[in-house]
């Protein structure tokens, strides 16, 4: 009964989102490891199944839709699109989680050229509607501003990268603004002797040169410092946050394009019929889990589940993808086992 729920869910989701102009599509469950490599780095191992095969190399038990999707729109080189998917996904989890390593996806993914604050928005309400009456919560967040306030920051491009490249990773990211806002060491003797593994001495010259550069940069400024902090901190109702975020602008005036977009994007919303009051807002949101979003992302939760849906914008992603070819994209996944949970808890 529970196997047949979630089919009848699944096919209600996909239903929906052909309504609204998306053509089904399928992919691969087997995907490339080196393409996946190449865009998350080595960390997507910890949390992916890997296998090697004689012909196709080192391959990934599908972790998401989202890459291949991308590459195979990049390739038809159709736009507007949209399109619509279902199937399982495989993740890597502890054991003491609980959580299933394979479960079900439903996906919507818009790729058009058009006012992204109104595609954004359109896409939003569509899954605001197919989650219409149940017990979750709405949370919406812009990486965009996040990574305005970094680029933003007056410090060496070597350091801002640094910074942007570990904003996935909060610990991280933190370890580097301490070390970044301290005064700096004397060098330390470097002892020269054989070289050993897989670097050349060329590289540890390398190595120890940029150490010496980044040695040599003044300190972070504290004062930007405490201002990044509270810009990643801000939260709470949509237009409170709005607010918070315009006072922070003039002491970050980086940002302020980016605020100015997420004004517009509440009034896409609330011309959308979803009132922006009834959003929370995280500038924060999705720091952890959603790694290839570079503007506007969404989720929405249920106590004690998973998150029953998540996207946002992944206009970057399609520049890599498609080897300098851009164009604007945004989607997102929801899951057809916990809506079904949550219509029968109901």
């Amino acid at each position: 009964m529970q196997a047949e729920a979630i089919r009848t869910t699944r096919d209600t989701l996909l239903a929906r989102f052909e309504a609204a102009g998306a053509v089904r599509i399928e992919a691969d469950i087997l995907q490339p490891a080196a393409t996946l490599l190449d865009l998350y780095g080595e960390d997507i191992r910890g949390r992916a199944y890997v296998t090697q095969d004689p012909l196709r190399g080192e391959q990934m038990l599908r972790p998401d839709f989202t890459v291949p999707v991308v590459q195979m729109h990049m390739a038809a080189k159709a736009e507007p699109a949209r399109y619509t998917y279902a199937g399982p996904v495989f993740r890597r989890q502890e054991s003491e989680t609980g959580r299933p390593s394979e479960y079900p996806q439903v996906g919507f993914e818009v790729f058009d050229r058009a006012a992204p604050e109104g595609v954004e928005a359109a896409l939003f309400a569509e899954f605001h509607g197919a989650l219409a009456g149940l017990p979750v919560r709405a949370v919406i967040g812009d990486m965009a501003i996040l990574r305005a306030a970094v680029e933003h920051l007056e410090t060496t491009p070597a350091r801002k990268a640094a910074l942007m490249r570990h904003l996935w990773r909060p610990t991280r990211f933190r370890d580097l603004l301490d070390r970044f806002a301290d005064v700096p060491s004397a060098p330390e003797n470097v002892v020269s002797g054989p070289v050993i593994g897989l670097r050349s001495g060329a590289d540890v010259a390398a190595r120890l040169a940029r150490l010496d550069a980044d040695r040599a940069a003044p300190p972070l400024a504290e004062s930007a410092r405490t201002a990044l902090e509270h810009v990643m901190s801000i939260k709470g109702p949509a237009p409170a946050a709005l607010k918070a975020l315009k006072v922070a602008a003039r002491d970050m005036a980086g940002i302020a394009g980016e605020v100015a977009r997420l004004a517009a994007r509440l009034d896409a919303l609330s011309d959308a019929g979803i009132d922006p009051a009834t959003l929370d807002f995280e500038v924060s949101y999705g720091r952890t889990s959603m790694e290839y979003y570079d503007g506007f992302v969404f989720g929405f939760t249920a106590a004690d589940l998973p998150p029953v849906a998540t996207g946002g914008r992944y206009d970057a992603l399609t520049r890599v993808l498609g080897q300098g070819r851009y164009v604007p994209a945004v989607g997102g996944v929801i899951r057809p086992d916990l809506v079904a949970a949550l219509k029968g808890g109901m």
